[in-house]
């Protein structure tokens, strides 16, 4: 099985930390924190501005740093079924 990851990044402590995607779409984010029953699922959504995702996990904000426009081209090209018209 090959999960997808993404890096996010929390911004208590600027420590970069490498995800599990569970589910991936414009509008949200779905990945899973740590490992086995120390795991958590966190959703992000985009910011106001759209040129982040954020969330919270536990009380603590984690950021993907990348826009809704590029989330959107990401999935346009690894799944043409899924593309905006």
């Amino acid at each position: 099985m090959n999960n997808e990851t993404i890096k996010v990044r929390a911004t208590e402590n600027d420590q970069i930390l490498e995800v599990i995607v569970y589910s991936k779409k414009a509008e949200q984010i779905e990945v899973m924190i740590g490992e086995g029953v120390h795991s958590v699922k966190c959703s992000l959504t985009p910011t106001a501005n759209g040129m982040a995702y954020a969330g919270n996990v536990m009380g603590r904000e984690i950021v993907y740093e990348r826009s809704r426009d590029e989330v959107q081209a990401d999935l346009d090209h690894d799944k043409p079924s899924t593309r905006r018209r």
